[in-house]
């Protein structure tokens, strides 16, 4: 049993599993779009279900904000309970201008200013990316929704509210935008053979200062979520 999600027994979570950071929107996806969905995880507020998606099993998990928590629920997620495709649905902020609200973004590799890697003691630097096959697949449902989605290398950061334009430099090398929580779950699917994707819409913008409402982030960012879904069952 693990730490942090210690209502779920083995079988209880699906091979593949969707990783909202907010556990609201775990709740949402799971209550809209999955088929008998049941609650297995609710532990320090980090709802997770398990449902149906056309006849497939899928399970939903809010995973909390930053790479330590991210960190922690998809290593009890691999380890634990033998999950096999971890897609992250999350929001990020956009550093360019044609990079819009509600866009979305597919981290291909996440760059970051965090230590993370010391964990993992590898000589030299570590370039966390998504795997090819999540990445097929979901090249292949945004054709057949007919969803797009914008790919490439976005910055994983420790700090939330950071000073100046910091931002821009790392613009100035084509990264795409800023989550909190891609490089460790790429560096943790990694080092356990399994299969990881960072899916996020836009919900702020550095450029033309934009943000999303709360509730908007909650349950309005249903591209994104119907995509993720939709590449759980190919």
């Amino acid at each position: 049993m693990s730490t942090h999600i210690n209502a779920a027994s083995k079988g209880d979570i699906a091979e593949t599993i969707l990783l909202p950071g907010d556990p609201l929107r775990a709740k949402f996806i799971a209550e809209n779009f999955l088929e008998s969905p049941r609650l297995y995880n609710e532990v320090r507020g980090m709802l997770g279900y398990t449902g149906t998606y056309k006849g497939v099993p899928v399970s939903v998990q809010g995973t909390g904000m930053g790479m330590p928590s991210m960190g922690i629920y998809s290593w009890e997620l691999i380890t634990e309970y033998d999950v096999q495709n971890l897609i992250r649905i999350g929001t990020a902020g956009s550093f360019h201008e044609d990079i819009k609200i509600k866009d979305l973004v597919i981290g291909v590799a996440a760059s970051t200013d965090s230590n993370y890697i010391h964990a993992f003691n590898v000589p030299g630097n570590y370039a966390p990316c998504a795997s090819y096959k999540l990445l097929s697949k979901a090249r292949d449902a945004s054709e057949a929704l007919k969803i797009p989605f914008k790919a490439g290398n976005i910055v994983s950061c420790d700090v939330f509210y950071e000073f100046g334009d910091w931002w821009k430099k790392w613009a100035e090398m084509g990264i795409l935008a800023v989550e909190m929580e891609a490089a460790a779950l790429y560096m943790n699917a990694a080092y356990n053979r399994v299969n990881a994707l960072a899916m996020m819409t836009i919900s702020d913008h550095f450029v033309t200062g934009e943000r999303s409402t709360t509730e908007e982030r909650q349950k309005s960012f249903t591209d994104m979520m119907k995509l993720a879904l939709e590449m759980a069952v190919e």
